[in-house]
């Protein structure tokens, strides 16, 4: 079993939510770390802890962005970040189901990511063994204490609940 480290340079905690019930707004997470445990003869045994730091967000608007920070959302200065560990994988084909526990503010569920992946090692041209996965999931943003929201005049509301959660990640193999 190998351990290999996220490459933040060549990775990304992406997100998207609808806005005003008619449009998704996309976003995404800066700054990631973690490692993977895992042998592409025994994928089943893989597995992997992450770590986000929530003040990282950045939806390329400082407002929202600030306001997301804000204790109305993810309170970053009481929870800097957001993890998941995995607890069990499944194979699915040449894929992965990886199911874990995210913890957002001081709540944590279990979720599962639909894996692509990972791909085949290679050499980068600084001699590192790489490999790469793509990963998504649905959350429900209330479910993890995230419940602020605005009714809108004509009706509904300002944010949606569902959240997919889409993360392409770089590993390099720990030397």
């Amino acid at each position: 079993m190998a351990t290999w480290n996220i490459d933040p340079a060549h990775s990304s905690a992406n997100f998207s939510i609808k806005h005003m019930m008619i449009a998704k707004v996309h976003g995404a997470f800066e700054k990631l770390s973690g490692t993977l445990q895992y042998d592409a003869a025994n994928p089943a045994q893989a597995s992997i802890e992450a770590v986000i730091e929530a003040a990282s967000i950045n939806t390329h608007e400082a407002q929202r962005d600030g306001h997301l920070k804000s204790a109305d959302f993810f309170d970053v200065e009481k929870f800097p970040t957001l993890s998941f560990k995995s607890t069990k994988v499944d194979v699915d084909g040449h894929d992965l189901k990886v199911t874990g526990l995210l913890k957002i503010k001081d709540v944590s569920k279990e979720v599962v990511f639909a894996v692509e992946g990972p791909s085949a090692e290679l050499k980068d041209p600084y001699g590192n063994i790489k490999i790469g996965v793509s990963a998504t999931t649905k959350i429900k943003r209330k479910d993890f204490g995230l419940t602020w929201n605005a009714a809108l005049e004509a009706g509904g509301v300002l944010v949606g609940d569902d959240v997919t959660i889409t993360l392409d990640v770089q590993f390099a193999k720990k030397v």
